[in-house]
């Protein structure tokens, strides 16, 4: 265990499987105390026997109001402070957009996007009454190049895209930072469902570990590592890489 983080807190959403976990358990690892807000517990109970003094699992559904105030009071209470929120809960609905219900896009709104804003409301005015704080909103390449059959989860992590930097402008000189973090397409569960070949998809323990090393970056920008970096910037700059990649996911007219 390295003391890069030594006594603060990191509230990490979706922080019970993939991606989250890993990111938590690195964050641990470097003596970050984190707090773990999820609908399930299962893996996150697992890090609080390994972390007892330093990992905390809090049963929140981003959805609910309740539940995230909840939380992060409860955060504030245990441990007097938050330093750094990761939003990383999402979900999304795999079909073509003719297929998919408003019902279902509106559910992925509710957790991807208006879960965000509910963190991010309830531990704003702390971070702006110490001065300081950082808030990484977890991201996707899909918002920026777009996914046949997730026209749903892209259009919320564009929305996301669009929150962040809007917010960073609006916080400028407050001591706070907003930034967007992008992983690379890694093997959790959900990914699964897209059925990518193993070549192309990134260890989750890998990416939480990469991540964590970033944890106090505050720029506008921040990416796992440089190629995720350049694959986006080339895919943005010549869209035919996108399409190539993606094409298996469109039917035949």
């Amino acid at each position: 265990m390295s003391n890069a983080g030594w006594g603060r807190v990191v509230v990490v959403t979706g922080a019970n499987e993939g991606i989250g976990y890993h990111l938590s358990s690195a964050l641990l690892d470097d003596g970050y105390r984190v707090a773990g807000l999820d609908v399930a517990s299962e893996g996150f109970r697992r890090l609080e026997e390994q972390y007892p003094e330093s990992a905390r699992y809090y049963d929140c559904d981003v959805t609910a109001d309740d539940d995230v105030e909840r939380a992060i009071d409860a955060v504030i209470d245990e441990w007097g402070r938050i330093d750094v929120l990761v939003n990383n809960a999402a979900i999304f609905e795999f079909g073509a957009f003719e297929e998919q219900s408003i019902d279902a896009t509106r559910r992925e709104f509710e957790v991807n996007y208006f879960g965000y804003t509910r963190t991010i409301r309830a531990v704003l005015p702390h971070m702006l009454a110490r001065g300081r704080g950082i808030v990484h909103n977890v991201s996707s390449g899909v918002a920026l190049v777009g996914h046949p059959g997730l026209s749903g989860y892209a259009s919320t992590k564009g929305a996301i895209e669009a929150l962040t930097r809007s917010l960073r402008m609006e916080l400028h000189g407050t001591g706070v930072s907003v930034t967007s973090m992008y992983p690379p397409l890694t093997n959790t569960r959900s990914a699964a469902e897209l059925d990518y070949p193993s070549f192309a998809l990134n260890d989750p323990a890998e990416v939480g570990r990469k991540l964590a090393d970033r944890i106090e970056s505050t720029g506008p920008e921040i990416y796992a590592d440089w190629q995720t970096r350049i694959g986006l910037a080339l895919t943005q700059r010549i869209p035919s890489l996108a399409r190539k990649g993606t094409e298996r996911f469109v039917p035949a007219r």
